[in-house]
């Protein structure tokens, strides 16, 4: 991950605390929080589906860019057949995905969320158990590589998987 995307990942993680977005950062900015560093391009963010939750989402978007398509992002997409928006802005190095599950293997409800800070941003990110769970069993190399890298780093278990892991 370059500097400038990491930078950018705290600018949205930043306005997420600030608007009370009920999220947790999955993906490969996660990896990096829990010191697995890796190339990543977007910043993966998984949320509560719930209108509310999505407006705080949007505002805290538009407090980072002025992008009328943000107001494009809307609750009945997101928790709805479609429950990941790929946002990209109108400047800047960094994509968001926008999760609100994925499939019928995970949701919201179902991660185990830690909160640490790093550079005075607080980051609410997915356990390196539940990031293991998630990616497992999926089929992207780069997901069971970090499946690898996380079971090393962390002393994980084939076992360890399930419900608020």
């Amino acid at each position: 991950m370059t500097a400038d995307v990491f930078t950018e990942s705290l600018r949205v993680i930043a306005s997420l605390g600030r608007e009370g977005v009920d999220y947790a950062v999955i993906g490969g900015v996660a990896l990096s929080v829990h010191g697995l560093v890796r190339a990543t391009e977007d910043l993966d963010i998984f949320i509560r589906p719930t209108p509310d939750n999505v407006a705080r989402l949007r505002r805290a978007l538009h407090s980072v860019w002025d992008d009328p398509d943000i107001d494009q992002i809307t609750a009945d997409d997101l928790c709805g057949e479609y429950p990941v928006v790929r946002y990209g802005p109108p400047e800047g190095p960094l994509y968001l995905d926008i999760i609100t599950r994925i499939g019928e293997r995970a949701s919201f409800d179902q991660l185990q969320i830690e909160e640490v800070e790093i550079e005075g941003v607080r980051i609410r990110v997915a356990s390196p158990r539940t990031l293991y769970w998630l990616k497992r069993d999926t089929v992207r190399p780069i997901d069971k590589a970090d499946a690898e890298a996380l079971k090393r780093a962390f002393d994980l278990q084939d076992d360890d998987e399930g419900e608020g892991r």
